[in-house]
């Protein structure tokens, strides 16, 4: 019965990773899609730790989605200070 709503709240997920891959797509200026991936990565960490307990292990996947996190979080930040620094406006 537990694994029903673990599988309902993952398919959930992957509809919300859609309407923020709309705005990494569409969005109006370069932030707006640094900001719609970055979502899509904090929601990816979340499909993941609920995949695990799915799975029965959550304590492995809740190790790759700390990791997943932090490369995502670097990343956001790595990719926002090269267009400050550019002076990149649409």
């Amino acid at each position: 019965m537990i694994e029903y709503f673990f599988v309902s709240v993952t398919v959930g997920m992957c509809l919300l990773m859609l309407m923020c891959l709309y705005r990494a797509v569409f969005g109006p200026t370069v932030f707006d899609r640094i900001i719609g991936s970055g979502f899509i990565g904090t929601k990816a960490a979340v499909l993941i730790i609920l995949i695990g307990y799915i799975y029965g292990r959550p304590d492995m996947f809740i190790d790759l989605a700390i990791g997943y996190s932090i490369l995502n979080f670097m990343g956001t930040i790595v990719i926002s200070k090269y267009f400050i620094k550019k002076g990149h406006r649409e």
